[in-house]
């Protein structure tokens, strides 16, 4: 069976060489097996597939004690399936509301950014249609801004 090191590891699931060690540490992989003459970690693919899973969910937002809980859950299987549903739904939910957030950011500098461009150019009509355009973006941006 081949083995992975923690540079190999740390490369292939985009995690750093500390993250990889205090996963180990906390409990969310491992214990990870050693050398034995040099006691360096050795990572088999079942590791690496597990940290590119707990890659994904730190990408996302996940913390430690969600990451523990998803981990768990893993090991349980088909008892565990609707823990897991709601664990990763209730972080669905948190990222369809920070994306709606950012849409009204977005929206609000494109409005912006139309008012500027008919300040640029002159256009005394375009500007205050974009300001208009703006005025009726900020109650949304109070909105989230709270």
């Amino acid at each position: 069976m081949s083995t992975l090191t923690i540079q190999d590891v740390a490369r292939r699931s985009g995690l750093s060489e500390p993250t990889l060690r205090y996963y180990e540490e906390v409990g969310l992989i491992g214990p990870i097996e050693r050398d034995p003459s040099s006691r360096h970690r050795r990572y088999r693919e079942e590791d690496l597939d597990t940290l590119q899973a707990l890659a994904c969910l730190r990408a996302m937002g996940v913390g430690i004690e969600d990451m523990r809980t998803y981990q768990a859950n893993r090991k349980r299987g088909q008892a565990a399936a609707g823990e897991q549903r709601d664990l990763l739904q209730r972080h669905a939910e948190r990222i369809e509301a920070e994306i709606a957030t950012l849409q009204v950011h977005l929206e609000y500098l494109r409005r912006k950014a139309m008012l500027w461009d008919a300040r640029e150019r002159g256009d005394a009509e375009a500007e205050t249609a974009a300001y208009q355009r703006v005025q009726d973006v900020l109650p949304q941006l109070e909105g989230v801004l709270r």
